[in-house]
């Protein structure tokens, strides 16, 4: 695997993961392949770690392969795709002044991060010594030190900083870190110029990702079917959806150098990611919320497994366009946009190349059934004046759940719920935000669910709701 030629780098990226190679770096490699954009992106390691993911980099030029894989409209679809747009990968705490000297280059623009949930926090750190010479520990101190260097190198100038596109799984992600880097700054008493050029001249976006990335194919052998061997490939799902927040002045200049919609990707640059984030939080993490625990108690394994018995079909049919979606009036978006992207959803279950085990789902269900269920249940009596059935009996689905030994959760919750009784546990604020039987009726909705369950168990219940 040979790059045709090299061209200048653009894009600084922290982590060099499946999920960020399937995912932007997948993108920005079609927006090359497509004449829309000329420019590499070139990795950095986020945390001191072994060089083996450097020497299969360099082995194989700093290409890799993406496979995609999933259902579009009931059918099978597959794509191959060559990356070709890394241009090489560092590890800062070998090579510091190599990684430092990218401050000097005027092209690079924008910077990437994927440094997980547990990146973008403070930690106290001394300023070093010597920025171009020793890495500080965090990702924001590292971040600091580095635009620090940039505004000393450029003299503060206007069009040297940066536009941040973090993925990092948490709210406000590039809000929070734009905040710790300031904090540094100040902590380490760098000047008040500085401040103001990181405020005024750097752009922090917010962002929402979604695509299941399967990571190394370890049980398939694609050597045969690509024609070569390839340390790196990467597998993941057809489906994409990347949701960027930016200021006017961001996302003129993202659309423009950047223009994701033009080679056919789902990207879209807003001002406010927040409908999307509902959206993905209650239709999608919801119904495999309201969905897998009832499977499970009805003997399936995997999501997959739940897909392929039509009653499962029928009930998660139910709970999304008949409560989830009518509980959503007024948060945002059309109804046409949120039936489109629940209609993506089954695809998405039914992937037959995604094996997603309702165990695993099923970890902390009390804290996911809060985020993602609850707050339908309760827009849901609050437009309609009654509890939505299928959204209810998959609370009660999870309390007889938790009566099990197959129950992950926190030894207190997993306690509380086994050895107490449906209104104490309804009642507890701690677990579910409010009293949850000061609803009218909400405790005899549940109760109800539960007594037809022991009598006829969960098959025959949901029979019932649907």
């Amino acid at each position: 695997m040979k790059k045709a030629s090299k061209r200048e780098e653009k894009i600084l990226q922290f982590g060099e993961g499946n999920f960020l190679r399937a995912f932007i770096d997948s993108f920005i490699d079609e927006l090359n392949e497509k004449g829309l954009y000329d420019g590499d992106i070139v990795i950095v390691q986020p945390i001191e770690s072994p060089d083996d993911i450097i020497k299969k980099f360099n082995a194989q030029d700093c290409c890799y392969t993406v496979v995609l894989r999933g259902l579009v409209d009931g059918k099978q679809v597959s794509k191959q795709q060559l990356v070709k747009s890394v241009s090489r990968i560092i590890n800062p705490y070998a090579e510091h002044e190599l990684y430092m000297e990218n401050i000097k280059n005027p092209a690079l623009r924008y910077i990437v991060s994927n440094t997980t949930e547990a990146g973008i926090v403070y930690a106290p750190t001394q300023k070093p010594h010597d920025c171009m010479a020793e890495p500080p520990s965090s990702f924001p101190a590292k971040v600091t030190a580095f635009l620090y260097e940039r505004y000393r190198f450029f003299g503060g100038a206007e069009d040297k900083g940066f536009v941040f596109i973090p993925c990092e799984l948490i709210d406000n992600n590039g809000t929070q870190l734009r905040e710790i880097v300031l904090r540094h700054a100040k902590e380490w008493d760098l000047p008040q110029g500085f401040c103001d050029w990181v405020e005024r001249h750097n752009h922090f976006t917010n962002t929402l990702v979604d695509r299941i990335v399967t990571g190394y194919p370890k049980d398939e052998d694609f050597e045969k079917t690509l024609g070569y061997r390839d340390e790196l490939i990467v597998t993941g799902e057809i489906f994409h959806f990347f949701v960027i927040e930016a200021g006017k002045e961001a996302a003129e200049e993202i659309n423009r150098s950047l223009p994701f919609a033009k080679a056919g990707l789902n990207v879209l640059i807003t001002d406010d990611v927040t409908p999307y984030k509902i959206r993905k939080v209650r239709i999608l993490n919801g119904a495999h919320t309201m969905s897998v625990l009832a499977a499970f108690l009805c003997g399936k394994e995997t999501v997959g497994d739940m897909m392929a018995d039509e009653l499962f079909v029928k009930f998660l049919q139910k709970g999304i366009y008949k409560e989830i979606i009518p509980a959503m009036k007024g948060k945002g978006l059309e109804e046409e946009d949120l039936l489109s992207f629940a209609d993506s959803v089954f695809d998405r279950f039914a992937n037959p190349y995604v094996k997603h085990y309702l165990l695993s789902i099923a970890l902390n269900s009390v804290a996911k059934f809060r985020a993602r269920v609850l707050p339908s249940i309760l827009d849901y009596h609050r437009l309609f004046g009654d509890y939505p059935a299928a959204l209810t009996l998959s609370l009660a689905a999870l309390l007889v759940f938790y009566k099990t030994d197959k129950a992950s959760d926190s030894e207190a919750i997993l306690s509380f719920i086994q050895n107490d009784k449906v209104d104490k546990i309804l009642a507890n604020a701690e677990l579910w935000g409010q009293d949850l039987t000061a609803l009218p009726g909400f405790l005899e909705k549940i109760t109800i669910h539960l007594q037809n369950i022991e009598k006829h168990g969960m098959k025959a219940e949901i029979e019932k709701v649907i």
